[in-house]
């Protein structure tokens, strides 16, 4: 099995984290674009251009599935990446938790770029699927940014920005960029103090794409099996090692087959 997952940047760790612990026997390939980073500020076409060049790095070394892992990357690109590479290659998109966090009715927060906070999207996502739910959308600017170059300092202020946005009494964060998941436990810390023994409960994507992955090429989880798994990494497809800053991070050590510190 060979699973293909793609990004700007290293916001691609934690969901190819999640398929390493799901499925340790899969072949992963991780196809980013520090050429071209970041793709946000890109226009829809540029992005898309962007992305296609990226996923056909991938899809060369054959895989199985190729996961977007790039909500930005899945707003603009996903179809143009699907009208490409299906049938032949599943493309599995990445989708903001609104629903799964909406699902109780609580308080949400979403913390997202702020490209896509009050994007239309998002909006729509909200609209469709958070139904009796009361939602604060959180514009993060800088957090992708300082997640990427491993910056703890402009992590930590970042998400003190974010924190402060985010109100008191919410019952779940969904985090809207993968990047963000790789530092959630620095946003649940952010957020703790102000909330005593009550802590929201965060949702993430990276899991629930690596299962959906599966689903797709009809596999099943199975993280009992031995590690016997390749790490290919493109860096703009040019063959590469993962870069410094992945190393920062548990998901990076856990690919890279390091002890986590």
């Amino acid at each position: 099995m060979k699973i293909a997952l793609m990004d700007s940047g290293i916001g691609l760790l934690a969901a190819a984290a999640a398929m390493r612990r799901l499925r340790p026997d899969a072949d992963l390939v991780l196809s980013s674009d520090p050429d071209g980073m970041p793709w946000g500020p890109r226009t829809p076409e540029d992005l898309t251009e962007r992305a296609l060049a990226v996923a056909r790095a991938a899809a060369a070394h054959g895989p199985d599935a190729l996961i977007v892992a790039c909500n930005t990357a899945s707003v603009h690109a996903l179809p143009a990446l699907r009208a490409e590479l299906e049938p032949a290659i599943p493309v599995i998109g990445t989708v903001p938790a609104i629903k799964p966090a909406a699902a109780a009715g609580g308080r949400v927060a979403i913390w997202a770029t702020p490209a896509t906070t009050g994007s239309p999207y998002q909006r729509g996502l909200i609209r469709d699927f958070a139904h009796g739910a009361d939602v604060t959308e959180v514009p993060c600017p800088g957090l992708a940014d300082a997640v990427e170059a491993a910056d703890e300092e402009a992590v930590a202020r970042t998400v003190a920005a974010a924190a402060a946005l985010t109100p008191a009494d919410i019952t779940d964060l969904v985090l809207g960029c993968t990047h963000y998941e790789l530092v959630a436990e620095a946003i649940r810390a952010a957020l703790e103090p102000r909330r005593g023994a009550t802590e929201p409960v965060f949702h993430g994507s990276a899991e629930p794409v690596a299962l959906q992955a599966l689903r797709r090429i009809g596999a099943r989880p199975e993280p009992e099996l031995p590690r016997t798994g390749s790490l290919t990494v493109l860096s703009s497809g040019r063959e590469a090692e993962l870069p410094p800053a992945a190393f920062a991070y548990v998901e990076g050590q856990l690919l890279a087959g390091v002890p986590a510190r």
